[in-house]
């Protein structure tokens, strides 16, 4: 006999996890399931710690978003009660006209959100573990912070189950075929029907969604620990989180020494490598070592110790970098959630909402127009025409 749900959730990393947590605590028939097990390490959703701020270089129109997903963390913090978001101020560092640098100052005078300008001068008195140069500045973002991935994963898994959802682990999802009366699932397992299902597999998006086959390219993510030298002026209250424009050479992250390994830093979309989401993460090579052991002795050199540790991850891209949050085309049965392309873990709480609208009330209030599948044809062909002029 094949088991009957409103809505089937396929994936249950940080948006599913977030998304049958919302969809149980509504009393909505639920079921969750993940080829894997919680937090693993072939996830978007795991390693210790992720960046959340207000002030969005990215573009403005997603800071209502981020005013939703604050309140929607301090309600799961709430519920667990547990630490899941920490503020520490997050720093914008870079030349006064990088993007990073202008794009947050820009959302912060829209959104009348506080934020504080910092020179070479200022930052080296204030917040000495960063080097700047002559010329560069900081804008200081002092609702931002740090995430705890694997806590908000696990805590929106446990209260979904505690609220009736029922979850599989181990079990993999190969067809999801919709027609009119609802959504066939068929696993290795056994098959089961829906009302709805939302699909929020992360690097294996394509593999259920035909239409993000040429579009959703996972990639390999680098991200490095190092014992700092001077561990008075890298812990939280005097180094806060921070990103760094460089330029040509892109932009890095980083966070204070929150856990035993200390300070952690990354290169966004590291050297842009794909992956194929079915293997292993490539190891850590000299290549990746290089180049995070010369950032950190550059731009911090208090905290230019010992790397103690590196580990490889994985983004899913999407071309414009922008998130996707819609119906599947032709299939109002189908919501679909690839929204990361590297930025996305801090909009988990407020994206697992959404998704819950789309699959039960098929639309939602919330400002999710830019991350439709039009959106990102019209991206796409914009792009083109550019190429071609």
């Amino acid at each position: 006999m094949t088991a009957e749900f409103d809505v089937a959730v396929i994936g249950l990393g940080a948006m599913g996890s977030a998304a049958v947590s919302f969809l149980s605590a509504r009393g909505v028939k639920t079921i969750g399931i993940d080829a894997h097990f919680p937090a693993h390490a072939s996830s978007s959703s795991h390693g210790d710690s992720r960046l959340i701020r207000l002030g969005y270089f990215e573009d403005p129109s997603y800071v209502p978003l981020l005013q939703r997903a604050y309140e929607n963390w301090r309600a799961l913090e709430a519920r667990l009660r547990a630490d899941v978001l920490t503020i520490t101020g997050v720093l914008q560092i870079g030349k006064p006209d990088s993007k990073i640098v202008s794009g947050t100052r820009a959302s912060c005078k829209l959104h009348h959100l506080p934020y504080e300008e910092l020179d070479q001068k200022a930052m080296a008195t204030r917040f000495p573990a960063f080097a700047l140069d002559e010329g560069e500045m900081a804008v200081l973002d002092p609702q931002g912070g740090y995430l705890r991935p694997e806590t908000a994963v696990m805590g929106y898994l446990n209260l979904a189950a505690a609220d009736g959802a029922v979850l599989h682990f181990g079990e993999r999802v190969t067809a999801i075929e919709p027609d009119d009366a609802g959504v066939t699932i068929s696993s290795a397992v056994g098959s089961y029907r829906a009302r709805k299902v939302i699909v929020s597999t992360g690097s294996w998006i394509a593999e259920l969604v035909p239409q993000l086959r040429e579009h959703a390219n996972p990639i390999r993510q680098v991200v490095a620990w190092y014992q700092p030298r001077d561990g008075f002026v890298t812990q939280p209250h005097r180094m806060p989180a921070f990103l760094r424009d460089e330029g040509e050479e892109g932009s890095y992250f980083g966070f204070p020494a929150i856990g035993v390994d200390g300070i952690k830093v990354g290169r966004h979309a590291h050297f842009m490598e794909p992956i194929d989401p079915n293997q292993a993460n490539p190891p850590v090579n000299d290549r990746d070592n290089a180049l995070l052991d010369g950032f950190i002795a550059k731009r911090l050199p208090a905290a230019a110790g010992v790397r103690v540790n590196a580990v490889t991850c994985r983004y899913t891209m999407l071309p414009s970098e922008d998130f996707l949050i819609d119906h599947m085309p032709g299939e109002p049965r189908v919501v679909v959630a690839s929204p990361c392309s590297g930025h996305g873990f801090k909009f988990t709480s407020v994206v697992g909402e959404i998704l819950a609208d789309l699959a039960m009330e098929g639309g939602t209030g919330l400002p999710i127009s830019a991350f439709s599948f039009e959106a990102m044809e019209s991206f796409l062909a914009q792009r083109k025409m550019r190429a071609r002029s």
